[in-house]
């Protein structure tokens, strides 16, 4: 029989080169996930599965509308209510009121005075029950006038709208008086000069919808207080330490009577990098001198994450034989009521907003707009998929102009390694061999080949900066019996990170695989990294790894000098052996002989840190990037509109494959992912700023009925990355360029070009009867 990692290894076989360090050893095969039987079997623990024995219970209040000026809060019924031990209002919190926020310290712990989304909390019940929690909070009686929200783009930037933040938040920000919260500008090349030489001018508006992230797991806190008086916090957050900060920050505590534990997260998606309600949670643990738990709905945790919405105005320009000669893009990011990322999505994504293309003249004007809706913050792609969407469309309308195909536009215009597709003071370059995953994308996909009448097929590809600054840390002890433990920040939410510092340290430690065992999520723990985000977490935190494991080869040989006698000098070390005057010794067995009877370990400390470059629009240069070639095959039902995968193909360049099996489940979940936001997902508001299809039965995410029939995975490995053995982050590429090579698709298959995502049965329905109508 076949296992499924044999299969895995047959795959990459049969698709790209397969990865192998060190022959035999562990890194480059496809090793299960490190606490995957736990996730598959259901005895994970997740917060909401964690036992506080005597806990409070809390429940959140909140009004029916969007945006409304809050005009007091009656919460006598709700503390009559038997088991209901307080009631929290923004008159509770101290004056003025803590805020907190990543960019922006504008998120205010409670609504304070103004409610500036749907579901934004103006008060938390706290009881002995969740059913009296949950009776106490729809017994609060809010007093509200409900104001002129500004719910879409067009509202938040007509002339006089209504200021969903308060200028003062702002103090002598020259956007202070709008919703617009930040823009970004980059520009080079002389367009005038390029327009005035090309032959095809092609202009369109594009839209991207609002998606929410839909995480199984539904956001959840605990708080507890502390006998020193401190605080610790329980949550999924993806980056441990900057709740920590948070926390402190708005206590007023140091950072060390704040612990923040973070269980496996189940699903992220970068919904849950940032704190959201966990600083309340806090406070009123600190007020009861109680632990207190909330764990949130699935219609609430829609109500707390999303992707931003983006409009983009692209107007591409190319000569007659198709090689691109200028591009210019207005985008708005439809960001929500608080910064959150947000500002940091509208940049990094704008800053690739031209695309991996030799392009001579860019002009592009990004805006991120604040409006009264639930605050955006990072999502897998991280504003990329926004831009791609745009620029892909484009460079398939100028194709169709000049009786080129998708392929071959590309073709002319990819830029090749070591060249520049980001010019002027903050240039940058290809770090791959690109064109490699495009052409194995056409052959996968049968580019040219025939195909039946209503089908179609459509290629793009997509590009996203990775991190441009960071900084983990990490330790590993081995011990006397030649078992190793991992100590590291990251956080595992589904990447199976502690599965590459398995591997890594079995192969250079020599450390039989089932005895390395992995230490994260507890910033009293493990040493500090910064965040789980921008698919840092091989180049980041594996290098730390792989350098406390030289670090702990080190300590081996000295001390196995000193214990031995043999000089240092005569010494040698190699991944998992003791290079000796005799031989090679295998590590474990070096180590048993420096301890000698007294046994003990040894330590290693390894960091990675990327400073910044605080005159870099990005903060500094990318670490590496994310490239993928996607091409999809699409039949389309012309009587209904419905859409038919018969074959998407997602090739990564991916440096290294450090474990093919992770490799190609993080592909594919990001190109089934990328389906979503192109094929069905949305959330739709009313007139009030509600979200009309909160929940699992109104909001469409793909399933297994929706998957492409044939999904394909492959990758580029050239070991050209800065990671360990030549690696490169790889968790997002497969969304990028979806909905692109979709649409392109689409557009082949049924003869209509939509530019509005996502790209519904009645929406391709309504644009081939717009068609037919015309003909």
């Amino acid at each position: 029989m076949t296992t499924a990692p044999e299969r895995a290894i047959e795959q990459r076989d049969a698709l790209g080169e397969p990865s192998d360090p060190y022959p035999q050893g562990q890194v480059g095969r496809p090793v299960l996930r490190y606490g995957g039987g736990d996730r598959t079997s259901g005895a994970q623990r997740f917060v909401a599965d964690l036992r506080f024995p005597g806990s409070l219970q809390v429940a959140l209040v909140s009004v029916p509308v969007g945006c409304a000026e809050v005009l007091g809060v009656d919460t006598t019924a709700a503390r009559a209510i038997p088991g209901v031990v307080d009631v929290l209002t923004a008159a509770d919190l101290p004056s003025p009121m803590p805020r907190f926020g990543v960019s922006h310290t504008d998120r205010p712990v409670l609504a304070d005075g103004r409610v500036n989304y749907h579901g934004e909390p103006v008060a938390a019940v706290v009881a002995e029950t969740l059913d009296a929690a949950q009776a106490a909070a729809r017994a609060v009686q809010v007093d509200y006038r409900e104001l002129p929200g500004v719910y879409t783009l067009d509202d938040a930037l007509a002339p006089g709208a209504h200021l969903v933040q308060e200028p003062a938040l702002r103090p002598g920000h020259a956007l202070a008086e709008t919703n617009v919260l930040e823009d970004a500008h980059y520009a080079w090349g002389d367009l005038a000069a390029e327009e005035a030489r090309t032959e095809v001018v092609v202009e369109e508006t594009y839209t991207f919808p609002m998606v929410t992230h839909f995480p199984i797991e539904p956001g959840g806190t605990v708080a507890v207080p502390t006998d020193a008086g401190g605080i610790d916090v329980y949550s999924p957050v993806q980056h441990p330490y900057l709740l920590q900060r948070t926390i402190a920050s708005v206590l007023g505590m140091p950072l060390n009577q704040v612990r923040v534990f973070a269980p496996d997260p189940g699903g992220g998606f970068g919904g849950k990098q940032n704190p959201k309600l966990e600083p309340l949670l806090a406070f009123l643990a600190l007020r009861t001198r109680r632990t207190c738990r909330l764990v949130l709905s699935l219609e609430e945790t829609f109500q707390s994450m999303r992707r931003a919405g983006c409009r983009i105005a692209a107007r591409t320009g190319f000569t007659a034989d198709g090689a691109l000669t200028f591009h210019s893009v207005e985008a708005d990011f439809l960001i929500g009521a608080y910064a959150d990322v947000a500002p940091r999505v509208m940049g990094k994504g704008s800053y690739v907003a031209a695309g991996p293309y030799r392009i001579p003249g860019v002009r592009i004007d990004a805006r991120a707009v604040m409006t009264n809706t639930t605050p955006s913050t990072a999502f897998r792609g991280f504003g990329s998929p926004q831009v791609s969407w745009a620029l892909e469309s484009q460079l398939d309308a100028g194709a169709r102009r000049l009786g080129l195909d998708g392929l071959e536009i590309r073709r002319r215009n990819l830029v090749g390694k070591g060249e520049a597709f980001v010019r002027g003071e903050s240039a940058a370059a290809a770090d791959g061999e690109w064109h490699q995953s495009l052409e194995k994308a056409a052959e996968l996909i049968g580019w040219g080949t025939p195909l039946p009448p209503g089908r179609g097929r459509g290629i793009a590809v997509g590009i996203k900066p990775g991190a441009t600054s960071g900084l983990s840390q990490s330790l590993v002890r081995l011990l006397a019996d030649g078992s190793a433990i991992v100590y590291a920040g990251t956080s595992d939410m589904g990447q199976g990170a502690r599965t590459l510092w398995q591997q890594i340290v079995a192969d250079e430690l020599g450390a039989p695989l089932e005895q390395v065992s992995v230490v994260s999520g507890d910033t009293g723990t493990v040493p500090f990294d910064l965040q789980t985000s921008a698919s840092r977490s091989t180049v980041f935190m594996g290098s730390a790894v792989l350098e406390a494991c030289k670090d702990v080869r080190q300590r081996v040989l000295a001390l196995y000098a000193e214990s031995t006698g043999v000089a240092e000098e005569e010494l040698g070390e190699r991944p998992g052996v003791l290079v000796t005057p005799d031989g090679e010794l295998p590590l474990p067995e070096a180590a048993r002989v420096a301890l000698g009877s007294l046994r003990g370990e040894f330590i290693g400390q390894g960091t990675r840190r990327l400073r910044g470059k605080s005159k870099h629009p990005l903060g500094g240069d990318a670490a590496f990037y994310e490239f993928n070639a996607t091409a999809i095959e699409v039949e389309v039902d012309r009587e209904t509109g419905e859409l038919l995968l018969t074959r998407h193909v997602t090739v990564s360049d991916v440096g290294t494959e450090l474990n093919p099996l992770q490799v190609v489940s993080q592909d594919e979940g990001a190109a089934i992912m990328g389906l979503g936001h192109s094929q069905m997902e949305q959330l739709l508001l009313d007139e009030h700023g509600r979200i009309r299809n909160l929940g699992a039965l109104d909001y469409r995410i793909p399933t297994f009925k929706d998957v492409p029939l044939e999904l394909v995975s492959a990758a580029v490995e050239n070991h050209d990355g800065p990671g360990p053995y030549g690696s490169k982050g790889i968790s997002e590429g497969a969304l990028l360029c979806t909905a692109g090579a979709l649409g392109a698709a689409v557009a082949d298959a049924a003869g209509v070009v939509i530019r509005e995502l996502p790209l519904t049965p009645e929406r391709v329905w309504a644009a081939i009867q717009a068609a037919e109508a015309a003909q």
